[in-house]
């Protein structure tokens, strides 16, 4: 037994090499099916990191009224962190706000011309605030508007509430991905099937240019196995080098994601874009086990399946 295996494996390679462009056809049939299904599970990682990312970025922020006495905002602060929902908050002065925007633009001529024109500082004082659940929010914004104080005037010193804004954005994205993700569990049967197709035709002619030679075997004697032996380990040698290969390509898109995604976006976004850096690569080399797994898989599958089938036809002899 062990003998007759080692014979269909030696075989197998012989075959693998000897029909070198066919295998070379085959394997690029294999490694394009192999990217497109690796491209579809990045697409979806893509989306799940980019939303989970937003939502940990997402804070609700309060501005008040240039005329809101400091005392009152530190006291809603103190009021604001012994909510349960919330995580931490951050109370900028409009001296910090003025000194943060100066700082940001103090290479900018115009802006800074136009900052002195205005003379007094027109920045208000604001409260971030970072819930512990992005869900909390809501009971977060509610609270602050219930509890609005009041100024010397009477008027309320609370002037935004940023909550709707933020809202807005995690409500589309929570819509968004998920149609996203369903339409591409669509799309990756789809080229499935068309990989399965396209990938067993490919198979199907590298057998029948061995027709004749499967046709000697069987009227020699040679049971069905060595016949269809050495075809199937030549077309898991097509499924593991086009792996290796969609790894190696995987890998470098990955690396090169963060560029790739900001040109795509384009110059003037690209230096706002940090919601997108390092998601895929990341995402790579914390699952790179599963993935390697999943793409290797696949490949041998492909590869061996297809020439189990495609032989099938020669073996009635």
């Amino acid at each position: 037994m062990f003998t007759t295996l080692k014979r269909i494996a030696r075989t197998g390679f012989v075959n693998f090499w000897r029909n070198s462009f066919l295998s070379f056809a085959a394997i690029v049939v294999i490694t394009l099916s192999l990217t497109a299904f690796g491209a579809l599970i990045f697409a979806s990682a893509f989306g799940r990191s980019l939303l989970t990312e937003v939502k940990d970025k997402v804070d609700i922020n309060v501005y008040f009224t240039l005329s809101a006495p400091e005392n009152d905002i530190v006291s809603l602060q103190k009021d604001v962190n012994a909510l349960a929902e919330v995580a931490t908050t951050t109370y900028t002065s409009r001296d910090a706000a003025l000194a943060s925007f100066k700082e940001k633009w103090q290479d900018n001529a115009l802006i800074m011309q136009g900052l002195d024109e205005v003379g007094d500082n027109p920045f208000p004082a604001s409260i971030s605030i970072k819930a512990k659940d992005p869900g909390n929010y809501g009971a977060i914004a509610d609270f602050l508007k219930s509890r609005n104080p009041l100024d010397n005037s009477g008027a309320p010193i609370i002037e935004k509430i940023n909550y709707e804004e933020n809202k807005l954005i995690i409500d589309r994205l929570s819509r968004i991905i998920p149609t996203v993700e369903q339409a591409g569990a669509i799309v990756a049967l789809v080229l499935i099937l068309v990989a399965i197709i396209v990938v067993f035709n490919t198979i199907r002619l590298i057998v029948y240019t061995e027709k004749d030679e499967i046709a000697v075997m069987k009227l020699v004697g040679a049971s069905n196995i060595y016949v269809r032996g050495p075809l199937v380990i030549s077309g898991i040698m097509y499924g593991v080098f086009s792996g290796i290969i969609t790894l190696v390509i995987l890998a470098a898109f990955s690396y090169w994601s963060d560029a790739i995604i900001l040109r795509l976006a384009g110059v003037d976004v690209a230096a706002n874009f940090e919601l997108v850096v390092n998601v895929l690569s990341n995402y790579f080399v914390r699952n790179f086990a599963q993935i390697f797994v999943i793409i290797m898989m696949a490949g041998i599958i492909l590869g061996g399946l297809s020439s189990y089938l495609a032989a099938r036809k020669y073996l009635k002899v």
